[in-house]
């Protein structure tokens, strides 16, 4: 099957943001605040009309992450240390249904990593809900190092993370990663074309 096209632009219109952050809360379960999102560049990826992916990047302070973290932590470990005018976050992340191939998704993980790169800050944070199994496995790959996993310390609602896990990365661990993320689009590639095999081999059996 042919790669579909993914077009992916920054998200400017009130309609479109509001889009973005219901499709994430459908998706992902959790529901990300407006003025916090707006002030974020918000990339989305489009199939014609379609929206089928985005992601969230933010390079001011006031990161939504490190509110989630207890002040014990961040009093003791290192990492806090550091100048947050060097840090970015990634938040936002996710993936329509729609995009079924390893290609499709594949397409959207470089462009998030590419994005984060060309936005030039030294660290990285990425959080996931704890229960977002996916979306550990594939910020891991980037070289993470765990920085928070556990309860949540802001409840502001439902539908907020009930856990997170909080970890981080260096700018420049997202290229050198890039043998990893190929591998594993290979590896999902290949689960893929099985399963089709598998549902292939399954109609048959039944018409036979």
């Amino acid at each position: 099957k042919k790669m579909e096209a993914i077009k992916f632009r920054t998200l400017t219109l009130d309609e479109e943001i509001g889009k973005f952050l219901c499709k994430f809360e459908t998706y992902v379960r959790v529901k990300l605040p407006y003025d916090y999102s707006a002030r974020s560049r918000i990339v989305a990826g489009f199939i014609a009309d379609e929206m089928v992916a985005g992601y969230m990047l933010v390079t001011k302070q006031g990161f939504r992450s490190l509110m989630f973290v207890p002040d014990k932590v961040k009093n003791e470990h290192e990492f806090f240390k550091n100048d947050q005018y060097e840090m970015m976050e990634v938040n936002g992340f996710w993936i329509s249904p729609r995009l079924k191939t390893a290609a499709d998704r594949y397409q959207v993980w470089m462009n998030l990593i590419w994005d984060t790169f060309m936005a030039k800050k030294q660290y990285v944070l990425m959080m996931s809900d704890l229960r977002n199994e996916n979306a550990k496995h594939l910020y891991s790959l980037t070289g993470t190092q765990l920085l928070y996993e556990g309860p949540s310390m802001l409840m502001s609602g439902a539908k907020t993370h009930a856990g997170i896990r909080l970890s981080y990365t260096r700018r420049w661990q997202l290229l050198l990663n890039i043998p990893k993320y190929w591998l594993e689009y290979k590896s999902r590639e290949r689960r893929f074309n099985k399963k089709l095999k598998e549902r292939s081999f399954s109609r048959m059996a039944k018409v036979g």
